[in-house]
This record gives structure tokens, C-alpha cells and sequence, in this order.
């Protein structure tokens, strides 16, 4: 095993990676991840024909047109009403990947997507504003599935030393979403009033490719064996999805991981909440994935355009501005996922969360002054830029990744569902809350989402231990020790695993499992 760290990260993840992984980690992400950040950001630039089709249709309906405030609640509601469909997604994931698996479960929820896709596509032609209102709260089930079950196939597919390599491509696809949508909604392309309903439904296209090429995959190995109890199935993926592996090696820890599961079925959440062996674990999911949604990132990419406008770009070129803070996202995220193998998760969330600490607090001054020194404009435009890839570069993809490797087997669904629905409460949250702060607080409302960042940056600090390059089962046992274990206190696995104080927690010598008898576990 000692040889196995002596090999650089990046030679590790270019001899691990196979074609196969890269295929389905590009097709789960391309037809469901992207999907979340283009609906995020598809209705910002039909908003005004989107609010005229509601109008006209009323008066053609009742004779009347709508009040202001009326067609204010029924658009709000059309954007909202994404998140409450992705809180339902969140809940329902646990059940679907139970009984589906991963990839059974990507596949079969495609159909959400088409469903979606001919509401609001046809919803024009039907006179129909409902249609699109059901479209959107669709389409959110669909994007709260894949959020959590995307991450959780990607991470069981992956041999350990490409874990956060694979579980942070689909990040890169939803800032492509953004991008996408961001793109697609200029005037030169869709942005015209003739469009918007093919604007909303083109997210068809992706999924469609997703489910033509997807089914050909294995599922998750781990799923296959653990849950399924199939070896010669979780042989065949593992054939699949490994180059130069030995793949016994892996079913024995897979093995020991159920035999470890033996007498446990899944866990609901009522009982993950009250397992007293996973409580660090639970807590910290909670912690990162409220501190995700409450950092300040959904409020930034609200009000961009009114910060750029305040800082004197023309509005017409506004737009395109907005589209480059899409092009850093992309390009944040592409550094997070390639540095992740090398960093660690937890430099990745300390430094993105501080990062948005400290230019919320740069935006609260820069408002504050701006007044009078007329710089200060563009100051929070490069705050902006901070915080946006602060965020993508750790805090937009690294939790759904740790959700995945803190818990085995049994207790990941409920993992997912905890993680899941916070994050889609906390979005709601910001979007309704956010507008009262502003009118009570102004710039100073900013202070609240530094303090939530720099409290989560130091929690992960003290609290999270790093995670990469470990097994499932090396992790659950880091956290099922809460005092430190001193020098060579003996851990019995079958074989002698030698421990060592780390970060608190009992870690495993060489952060891997050193076999005495065997040396299975060497690439």
C-alpha cells in the first residue's frame, strides 16, 4: 500500500480513470444535473413574457386584466414552486434507490422530464398558464432526485482514489446548466417572445440522450452486492468500470461492509436521526447543506443585475456580463474537480466557504461607501465574482459528495434524504426571506451570510475529517471512535489495522487498509 501513495494524484486518477466511468459520469450528469442549474436560471429572461402570456390569457378567460400584485404572486409562485418540487424529489430518492438502484432510478425518472418538457412547451398553444406552473414543479421533483442520486451512483462506481474526481463532475454540469441558460436566453437566440415556451422545454433534449445511452451501463456494483446480494452482476460492472484492478480485492470490502450490514435493513430517517453511532455524521451533513443554500449564493445570483447595474454597466450590456459570471462558474468548477484528488475535500469547503465570508463582508462595505467613493461600485462587482467562485469551486458540489462517504450502505438513502430536503428548505428560505432582509438591514444583510460561512468553514475545520482517498468502511470507522487512538492500538478486521491519532478521530495507517496476509488491495 505504501507504493499506492507514493503515486502522484494525477497519475492515479488518468490510470483509474476508464472510458466507461467517464461515459457515465458525462451522461448522469449531462441529462439530469444540468437540468437543475438550467432551470434555475431559465426563467429569468422570459420573465416579461411570461407575465404577458399569464395577463393575456385571464382577460381572455374573465374579460379582466390581472392586478399587479396578482400577476406578481402567480409568477412568484411559478418560480418557487421549482423548490417545492425538489423538496418532494429530496424525500421521495431514499424509496426510489432502494427498490430502482442508482442507475435504474436516473432512467426511470427521465420520464418526469418529458412530461415536463410537453407542458410548458405546449402550454402557449393550449392557452394554458397552469400547464407551465406544473411543468416547473415537475421538473423540481425531477432535479431534487438527481441531486441526491446522481452523486450517490458516481461515488459507488468509483475506486477511492477517483471519488471526489467523479462526484464533483456533476457540479460542472450544473454550472454549465446556468451557463446554458444564460446563453440561450440573449435575444439573438431564444430571448425573443416567439421562444419562450421552446426555451423551457428544450431541457428534453439532454435527457433524451441520457436515456439512449445510459441503460447500457451496469449499475452501481455496490447496490448489485450489498443490497442485491448478486456477485456475478457486481462482477460484470466491476469489469466494467475498472483497468488494471483487482477486483477481488474490492468485493472483499465490499463483503466486509455487509457482513457489517448483516442484520440491518435500510434505514429510515427517523431511525438514522436517532442512531447515536452516525450522530457526528448526521450533524455534519445538516451543517454543510444548510450552510451551502444560506452562504449568500442564492441572494447573488438574484440581485446580479441590479449590483452590475448599480456599478454602471449599461443595461444592455447587462446580460451579457451576467453570462460571464456563467463562464467562471464553469471554470471554478473545473478547478475544484481537478484539484479535489489533490487538496482533499476539506480544503476545498474551508477555503470556498471562507472565500464567501469574506467578500459578503467585502459587498457590505463596498455598499456601504459606494456613495461616496465611487470605486467602491466596483469593488462588490469583484466581490460578486468572489463569492460566485468561492461557491463553485467547493461549497456547490463537495457536500453532495460527503453525504455519499459518510455513511455505509444502509444509511446513505436517508443520508441523502436529510441532506436533500435541507437544502431545497434552505433555497426556498433565501428566495422568501431575502427581500424583507434587504428592506430591514440594506447592505448590512450581507453580514448574516459571512457569518454562516465562516461558522461552517470552521466547523468542517474541527469537526470533518478529511475523506480522500479512503474506503467506505475506513471512513465509518474514523468517525466511530471519538477519542483519539494513540500510535499502534490494535483494530481487529479479520486481520491486524494499524490506527493512529488523526484529526481527533481514529484513522487508518496510510489512510488505507494494510492486509498483512494479503496485499489485495495493491493496484
Amino acid at each position: 500500500m505504501a507504493e499506492e501513495h507514493l503515486i502522484p494524484p494525477s497519475d492515479r486518477i488518468t490510470s483509474q480513470l476508464t472510458a466507461s466511468l467517464l461515459a457515465v459520469a458525462f451522461l448522469t450528469s449531462f441529462g439530469s444535473s444540468m437540468l437543475y442549474g438550467y432551470n434555475l436560471a431559465v426563467v429569468n429572461s422570459p420573465a416579461g413574457y411570461i407575465k404577458d402570456f399569464y395577463n393575456k390569457t385571464m382577460i381572455n378567460r374573465t374579460g379582466a386584466a390581472l392586478t399587479e400584485e396578482t400577476l406578481t404572486i402567480i409568477y412568484s409562485l411559478t418560480v418557487s414552486i421549482f423548490a417545492i418540487g425538489g423538496l418532494l424529489g429530496s424525500l421521495i430518492v431514499g424509496m426510489l434507490v432502494t427498490r430502482f438502484g442508482r442507475k435504474g432510478t436516473v432512467v426511470k425518472t427521465t420520464m418526469l422530464v418529458f412530461i415536463a418538457g410537453s407542458l410548458m412547451g405546449f402550454s402557449r398553444i393550449c392557452k394554458s398558464p397552469e400547464m407551465v406552473i406544473i411543468g416547473r414543479f415537475i421538473t423540481g421533483i425531477h432535479s431534487g432526485i438527481s441531486l441526491s442520486v446522481v452523486p450517490m451512483y458516481l461515488g459507488e462506481i468509483a475506486p477511492k482514489s477517483l471519488r471526489g474526481f467523479l462526484g464533483l463532475v456533476p457540479c460542472i454540469f450544473i454550472s454549465t446548466g446556468v451557463f446554458l441558460a444564460q446563453i440561450l436566453g440573449l435575444h439573438e437566440l431564444l430571448g425573443k417572445e416567439e421562444y419562450w415556451p421552446l426555451f423551457l422545454s428544450v431541457v428534453v433534449v439532454p435527457t433524451f440522450v441520457q436515456l439512449m445511452l445510459l441503460p447500457w451501463f451496469p449499475e452501481s456494483p455496490r447496490y448489485l452486492l450489498i443490497e442485491k446480494d448478486n456477485i456475478h452482476a457486481t462482477i460484470t460492472a466491476l469489469k466494467w468500470y475498472r483497468a488494471n484492478c483487482n477486483i477481488q480485492a474490492e468485493i472483499e470490502e465490499m463483503q466486509e461492509e455487509q457482513r457489517s450490514l448483516s442484520t440491518l435493513e435500510t434505514l429510515s430517517v427517523w431511525k438514522l436521526v436517532r442512531d447515536d453511532t452516525v450522530r457526528w455524521q448526521v450533524l455534519s451533513v445538516v451543517v454543510i447543506n444548510i450552510g451551502m443554500q444560506l452562504s449568500s449564493i442564492d441572494a447573488i445570483w438574484f440581485y446580479t443585475n441590479d449590483i452590475f447595474e448599480n456599478a454602471g454597466i449599461p443595461p444592455p450590456e447587462i446580460p451579457y456580463t451576467t453570462a460571464g459570471t456563467g463562464i467562471i462558474e464553469i471554470v471554478a468548477a473545473l478547478v475544484g474537480c481537478f484539484t479535489i484528488e489533490k487538496l482533499g475535500r476539506r480544503p476545498l469547503m474551508i477555503g470556498g466557504f471562507a472565500v464567501m465570508g469574506v467578500c459578503s463582508v467585502g459587498i457590505t462595505v463596498a455598499f456601504s461607501l459606494q456613495a461616496q467613493l465611487s470605486f467602491m461600485r466596483y469593488i462588490s462587482v469583484c466581490c460578486v465574482i468572489g463569492i460566485i467562485a468561492g461557491f463553485c469551486i467547493g461549497p456547490a458540489g463537495v457536500p453532495f459528495l460527503i453525504t455519499a462517504e459518510l455513511f455505509k450502505q444502509s444509511h446513505r438513502p436517508a443520508a441523502y434524504i436529510i441532506g436533500g430536503s435541507l437544502n431545497w428548505v434552505s433555497n426556498f428560505t433565501v428566495g422568501f426571506i431575502f427581500p424583507f432582509m434587504q428592506m430591514s438591514a440594506g447592505a448590512y444583510s450581507y453580514l448574516v451570510f459571512a457569518t454562516v460561512c465562516f461558522s461552517v468553514a470552521i466547523y468542517v475545520y474541527f469537526i470533518i475529517p478529511e475523506t480522500k482517498n479512503k474506503t467506505f468502511m475506513e471512513i465509518s470507522q474514523m468517525f466511530s471512535r471519538k477519542q483519539p487512538i494513540m500510535d499502534t492500538q490494535g483494530l481487529i478486521l479479520g486481520d491486524q489495522l494499524q490506527l493512529k491519532k488523526m484529526n481527533g478521530y481514529g484513522g487508518l495507517e496510510n489512510a488505507s487498509l494494510d492486509f498483512n496476509s494479503s496485499s489485495s488491495y495493491r493496484n
